[in-house]
C-alpha cells in the first residue's frame, strides 16, 4: 500500500511538472486554434507576435474569425496591407490590456478600462448576463469564452472586432 501511494504521488508530481513545462503563451494558444487564424495573421502582419509571446502579463480580448468576417467587405484585407501596419497595430492593441485580468477580476457594473492603445478606452460591463465590451464606435462585443489561461496572461474570446473611435459611454 505504501509503495503504491509513493508511485501514485510520484506520477502525479511528474504529470504536474510536465503540464507546467508545456504551458503555452497567448500566441501559441491562438495559433493552435483554427477559430483565431485571422487574428493570428493580423498579429503576425503587425509584428506583434514576439511581443504577445513575451512575459506579459497580457489580457487579450480575442475576436474569432467570424468577428473579422462580419467587418465591412475588404476591411481585413485593407488592414493587412503593409502600408496600413500602423492602423492594424492600433486596432490590435485596442484588444490588449497589460494586466492579467481573469473574468472574476472584472468588477460588476460598467467600468472604463484602458487598453495598451492608451489613447482609447473600453467600457466593460460585467453582470449576471456575462461580460460585454463597448468599443469606440459604441458597438458591443460579448465575451463568449472567458479565462483561457496562458503562461503570460489570459484570453477572453469575443464575438466582435473592437474598433477605436470616440470614447464609449459606460452606463
Amino acid at each position: 500500500m505504501e509503495m503504491n501511494l509513493k508511485v501514485t504521488a510520484t506520477a502525479l508530481a511528474l504529470s504536474l511538472s510536465a503540464a507546467a513545462a508545456s504551458a503555452e503563451n497567448i500566441v501559441e494558444i491562438a495559433a493552435g486554434d483554427e477559430r483565431f487564424s485571422t487574428l493570428v495573421a493580423a498579429v503576425t502582419a503587425a509584428g506583434l507576435a514576439d511581443t504577445l509571446s513575451g512575459p506579459g502579463p497580457f489580457t487579450v480580448f480575442a475576436p474569432v474569425n467570424d468577428a473579422f468576417a462580419a467587418l465591412p467587405e475588404g476591411t481585413v484585407e485593407t488592414l493587412l496591407l503593409p502600408e496600413n501596419k500602423d492602423q492594424l497595430t492600433n486596432v490590435l492593441l485596442y484588444h490588449v490590456d497589460d494586466r492579467n485580468l481573469s473574468a472574476s477580476m472584472i468588477p460588476a457594473g460598467s467600468n472604463y478600462f484602458r487598453p495598451i492603445l492608451n489613447s482609447e478606452r473600453l467600457c466593460i460591463t460585467a453582470g449576471s448576463g456575462g461580460v460585454t465590451i463597448a468599443d469606440g464606435t459604441g458597438e458591443m462585443a460579448t465575451v463568449v469564452i472567458a479565462d483561457i489561461v496562458a503562461d503570460n496572461g489570459v484570453i477572453h474570446v469575443i464575438d466582435k472586432v473592437l474598433l477605436p473611435g470616440t470614447r464609449p459611454a459606460c452606463h
